[in-house]
């Protein structure tokens, strides 16, 4: 990198996986200004950018020759945005408490300081334990149907810390939903919070008056709960906490249970999410049976979605996430959780896995999405921990060994957008006249635009961006993503 680059996080050495964790903990992340009309921020692989400021890649000729041009129109306006984020689970509590206070610190700085860090605002937990717990357990006692034992007391060793934390970090506020990924067992009809099965109807109303005790609990304890999921991933059956609810039987729930109960405890203005589960035809289904019913439709806030529908190799459903929005657009859309499944610590520095980031969050965006959660914010060594071996990846994870973070490309690719787009902006236009590049833009309320743009390719791209105020030709390494800011 040349020396006339101003640094907005001081480069990771791709060999030496501590070092970027040694510089954050010295001087954090901080945006730069210079006397240009744009600011170009850049990350790029087999390079040292690292959410760099790098304008000197703004072309000082206007006779450069760009292959692509991209039109922002910041007059064509489309949703607001809510927040970008991550899930702050047993697993990430349990990680973070077993780093030193130095590294505590760098570690919310990183991820919740909108100047020294990437600036999330959107959060997301479990309601009792889920995969990314190191045990099964819930919060009251089994057979309880009245829900008289009810304690939160488990989640204060490690997850109400670190989430109080987060939001002090984050300046006081954090937009936080909650997701059950079972009912107890003695509530299923398998007797058991592992392995699917389904709420038993006589057991709906106590399912119902949980989530109130949960959130009311929370509240207590001084973390306000913006919403919450009905039910995290509802129709896989799997090895951990899981549940089956079909379309109706979700459908029904809310209508008769869940949504009435929240209303009766003084909860009604708590938003609820529906289906929590993959993009595709199911993500269409849910929204129409749900949304085209008044009696219904009145208590679901929006739809949300995960990314796994390509587990078995097909591509990404992004038209499933647009048709909804088309059908429903006073109805919102959020991206709920995906990671990069299956652990292998060889790969903290794999560029694909940045590249799956920025291909979903952009597309997401682009076709009606107004806020994108992550998975874990923070895992171990070995992707975990995790009672039942499911282990994964997260952008930043701690070798407990040696009480270092490992950031990931991952991490900076996420930070091209949670730290430039901030709450309540506005997507606006943004037209690329070529394939060959990715991009999104958003106008602040502060009337600072965002544009990002991703290069997947084995090549650098010369393009030209255009707008209202400015004319600007950029060149973009090989699988790099660029912020814009002006």
């Amino acid at each position: 990198m040349k020396s006339t680059h101003k640094i907005l996080i001081i480069p990771i050495l791709i060999l030496q996986l501590s070092c970027l964790s040694k510089v954050v903990a010295q001087s954090g992340i901080a945006k730069s200004r210079s006397n240009s009309k744009i600011n170009v921020y850049t990350t790029a692989e087999n390079t040292n950018l690292r959410l760099s400021l790098s304008n000197d890649l703004i072309s000082a000729s206007p006779q450069t020759n760009s292959t692509v041009s991209i039109t922002v129109d910041s007059g064509k306006i489309f949703q607001t945005f809510l927040g970008i984020g991550g899930a702050i689970t047993d697993a990430s509590a349990e990680v973070f408490a077993k780093l030193s206070p130095k590294k505590r610190q760098e570690f919310l700085t990183a991820y919740y300081d909108k100047n020294k860090g990437i600036g999330y605002s959107l959060a997301r937990t479990n309601i009792h334990s889920c995969d990314f717990s190191s045990e099964s357990y819930t919060y009251i006692q089994e057979g309880d149907k009245d829900l008289k034992t009810f304690t939160i007391d488990h989640d204060r060793k490690y997850r109400i810390p670190l989430i109080k934390k987060a939001i002090e970090t984050a300046g006081g506020k954090l937009t936080l939903f909650v997701s059950p990924w079972s009912p107890p067992a003695f509530m299923k009809d398998n007797n058991d919070i592992l392995h699917g099965g389904v709420l038993l109807p006589e057991f709906a109303q106590s399912w119902a008056n949980y989530y109130a005790k949960f959130i009311k609990a929370y509240e207590k304890e001084g973390i306000p709960v913006w919403g919450l999921t009905i039910q995290n991933e509802p129709m896989a059956s799997q090895s951990w906490e899981s549940c089956i609810y079909t379309p109706e039987a979700e459908r029904d729930f809310l209508k008769n249970f869940l949504g009435p109960t929240l209303e009766k405890e003084g909860l009604g203005s708590k938003k609820i999410i529906i289906w929590d589960h993959n993009r595709g035809d199911m993500l269409v289904k849910r929204a129409n049976l749900v949304f085209s019913d008044p009696e219904v439709s009145k208590y679901a806030w929006g739809i949300g979605f995960h990314w796994y529908e390509t587990w078995n190799g097909g591509t990404p459903k992004f038209e499933s996430v647009a048709e909804v929005h088309k059908a429903f657009p006073n109805k919102n859309l959020i991206f709920t959780e995906g990671c990069i499944e299956k652990f292998d610590a060889s790969k903290f520095q794999f560029w694909g896995n940045a590249e799956r980031y920025g291909l979903n969050m952009i597309n997401d965006f682009n076709n009606g999405t107004v806020a994108w959660t992550d998975w874990n914010i923070l895992l171990d060594q070995n992707g975990g921990p995790n009672h039942v071996g499911n282990f994964c990846f997260a952008p930043i994870h701690a070798d407990t060994t040696k009480d270092e973070l490992i950031y990931t490309p991952m991490y900076f690719y996420i930070g091209h957008l949670s730290k430039f787009i901030r709450p309540n902006a506005k997507r606006i236009e943004a037209t690329l006249s070529d394939k060959s590049l990715l991009s999104t833009s958003f106008k602040n309320t502060d009337g600072k635009i965002a544009t990002i743009i991703m290069n997947s390719s084995d090549k650098e791209v010369i393009y030209t961006i255009t707008n209202n105020k400015l004319k600007t030709t950029i060149t973009i390494p090989a699988h790099a993503m660029q912020t814009l800011e002006y």
